[in-house]
C-alpha cells in the first residue's frame, strides 16, 4: 500500500536555519509578532519575512494558505514557504496549513518550523494526508519525497499526539489505494486477500465463499454477481479491543469492484469511474486498519460484500425475483440498483451473527444523492437520533461533510411490488431516500442504524484540502472519531 511520508520531530534550533537545505516552512500571521524562528529567518533574509507578512498578497491569504519566497538570500534553502496560521487557529485551519506543505513536497528535504504552536500535531497530520500519491501503474519512477522534519518546542509530546493521526492516515491511504485501483487488479479475490493480510495487525479475518453464502441463503447478494467470472464473497473483520463479551459495533460496506449496471447497463461515458463502486467496503477496511494500528479499546466488526456486476448470459435480469437471507423476496426492477441487494444480505448477517450494539453501512449507492448534495456532503439516513447525531458530530469535528436526509412511510410505499415482497427501486424521485428505505427493511427495529450514501464524496475530479484528485478516503476519520468517542472503553 501507499505509505505515508515519515515525519520526524525535533527541538527548535534557530542556529540550524541558515544552513538548512531544501525547503523551509514557517508560521506567521498578519498583525501578529513573529515567532522566534520566524524572527531568525527574517534576520537571515534581511527582512524578507517581515516584508512578505506585511504585503497585500499575504493579507489576502486565508488561514492555512501560504506564499513562497524562491531562493531567498541569506539561506541555503531553495524556498521559504510562509504559512498564514493564527495562534488560535482551529483544527481544520492547521490541517490545511500542513496540507499546503504536503502538496509542495519534492525530492529535497523539508523543514517545518511549528515551534510551540498548539496545533503542531494537526499540521503534521495535514501534511501527511495531502502528500498521498497513487503511482503503482505509472511506468515512470515515483516522484521522490525528501525527508520531512518538524521543529517543535516539545518533540516527544507532539510526536505522541501525532501518533493517533498517523494510524488514521494509514487507514485513509489504505482506503484510497483500494478505491483508486482498476478493476482488473482489484478483483474480489485480490480485495479479500488484502483484507486477509491485515491479520498481521491483530484483526480476525474470515472469508465466506459462494458455497457459504448459498448455505446462508444470501440470494440477493449472489444474484448480483451471477454474470461475473469473479466469485462473490463476504469478508468479516473483527477487532476485539473492548471488554470481553460486550456486543460489537458493526460497520458494513458495499464492495462492488466494478459496476457495469448489469443487464440494465450504464452509458459508456463515465463508466470507467465505476471502479470506485466498492468505496463503502474500502472505508470499512480503512477504519478497521486504523483501529488495529492504534489498538482501539472497542469491539468492532467490519463486514464487506464483494461482488462484480457484469452483463452475461447468466446475469440477473430485470424482472427476476430473488430471496434474501432475511427471507423476504425482492423483484429486481433495475439490475443497476445492485448495491442495496448486496447490503441487504450483509446487514442481516451482521445482526443475525453478531447482535451488534449499533450498525452503520456505507455505500456509493445512488446518483440521486449527488443531485441532492453535490460532492460536498455524504447523505446520512438513520432510524436512531442518538447514533445519527453522534455520527454527525464526529464528521463535523473531523471536517468531513455530512447531511441528514429524511425517511418516511410515503417513501417506503414506493417499493411495493405486484409479485414479490418489495421492488429494489422506487422510481427517480427521492431516489436516495427510497434506497435507504429499502435498506431499512433489513434492519431490526431495536438496532440503532445509519446509512451513509458516499456516492458524491468517495472520489473527486479535483483536489480537495487533504487529498489530490481521485479517492478521498471520506469517512475513515469520522468513523474512527465516532468509535473513539462513543464506543471505546474508558
Amino acid at each position: 500500500m501507499t505509505q505515508p511520508v515519515p515525519i520526524k520531530f525535533r527541538d527548535s534550533d534557530a542556529d540550524a536555519l541558515a544552513t538548512q537545505p531544501g525547503r523551509i516552512a514557517v508560521l506567521a500571521d498578519a498583525g501578529a509578532a513573529l515567532s522566534p524562528l520566524a524572527r531568525k529567518l527574517d534576520k537571515l533574509t534581511r527582512g524578507a519575512v517581515t516584508r512578505a507578512v506585511g504585503s497585500d498578497a499575504f493579507d489576502k491569504l486565508k488561514p492555512g494558505e501560504s506564499l513562497d519566497l524562491a531562493f531567498p538570500a541569506g539561506l541555503m534553502a531553495e524556498s521559504l514557504q510562509i504559512l498564514r496560521l493564527p495562534r488560535k487557529a482551529g483544527q481544520d485551519q492547521a490541517r490545511k496549513a500542513g496540507a499546503a506543505v504536503g502538496r509542495a513536497l519534492s525530492g529535497v528535504e523539508t523543514l517545518v518550523c511549528a515551534e510551540n504552536h498548539p496545533r503542531a500535531a494537526d499540521i503534521a497530520f495535514g501534511l501527511a494526508m495531502r502528500a498521498y500519491d497513487f503511482t503503482p501503474h505509472k511506468t515512470a519512477a515515483p516522484k521522490p519525497v525528501g525527508p520531512v522534519t518538524v521543529m517543535v518546542s516539545a518533540p516527544e509530546q507532539v510526536a505522541a499526539a501525532a501518533g493517533a493521526g498517523a494510524a488514521v492516515t494509514e487507514g485513509v491511504f489504505f482506503t484510497r489505494d483500494l478505491v483508486n485501483e482498476p478493476a482488473n487488479v482489484l478483483t474480489t479475490d485480490d480485495f479479500a486477500a488484502r483484507l486477509a493480510a491485515m491479520q498481521e495487525l491483530g484483526l480476525e479475518v474470515e472469508i465466506l465463499e459462494e458455497d457459504d453464502l448459498l448455505k446462508l441463503g444470501m440470494g440477493a447478494l449472489l444474484g448480483v454477481g451471477m454474470g461475473s467470472e469473479t466469485p462473490s464473497k463476504v469478508v468479516v473483520m473483527q477487532w476485539n479491543g473492548g471488554p470481553k463479551g460486550e456486543a460489537p459495533f458493526a460497520l458494513v460496506g458495499k464492495g462492488v469492484v466494478f459496476d457495469t449496471g448489469g443487464i440494465s447497463i450504464k452509458p459508456a461515458g463515465g463508466m470507467e469511474d465505476m471502479t470506485m463502486d466498492m468505496g463503502g467496503a474500502a472505508v470499512v477496511a480503512g477504519v478497521m486498519r486504523t483501529l488495529a494500528l492504534r489498538k482501539s479499546k472497542a469491539n468492532v466488526v467490519g463486514l464487506v460484500g464483494l461482488v462484480e456486476n457484469m452483463p452475461d448470459g447468466r446475469a440477473q435480469r430485470p424482472g427476476d425475483v430473488v430471496k434474501s437471507m432475511k427471507g423476504d423476496t425482492i423483484e429486481v426492477i433495475n439490475t443497476d440498483a445492485e448495491g442495496r441487494l448486496v447490503l441487504a444480505d450483509v446487514l442481516w448477517y451482521a445482526q443475525d451473527r453478531f447482535k451488534p450494539s449499533g450498525m452503520i453501512d456505507l455505500a456509493t449507492l445512488t446518483g440521486a444523492v449527488i443531485v441532492a448534495l453535490g460532492h460536498e456532503n455524504t447523505g446520512v439516513f438513520s432510524n436512531n437520533d442518538a447514533l445519527c447525531d453522534a455520527f454527525l458530530a464526529a464528521a463535523k469535528a473531523e471536517g468531513e461533510g455530512a447531511w441528514r436526509l429524511p425517511m418516511g412511510e410515503a417513501y417506503d410505499a414506493k417499493l411495493k411490488s405486484r409479485i414479490a415482497d418489495m421492488m429494489n427501486v422506487g422510481g427517480r424521485d427521492g431516489g436516495a431516500i427510497t434506497a435507504a428505505q429499502f435498506l431499512a427493511r433489513f434492519v431490526k427495529p431495536d438496532v440503532p442504524w445509519c446509512h451513509l450514501d458516499i456516492a458524491g464524496t468517495a472520489l473527486l475530479k479535483a483536489d480537495s484540502t487533504l487529498a489530490p484528485k481521485g479517492a478521498t478516503g471520506w469517512g475513515v476519520m469520522a468513523l474512527d472519531r465516532l468509535i473513539r468517542d462513543r464506543f471505546e472503553a474508558k
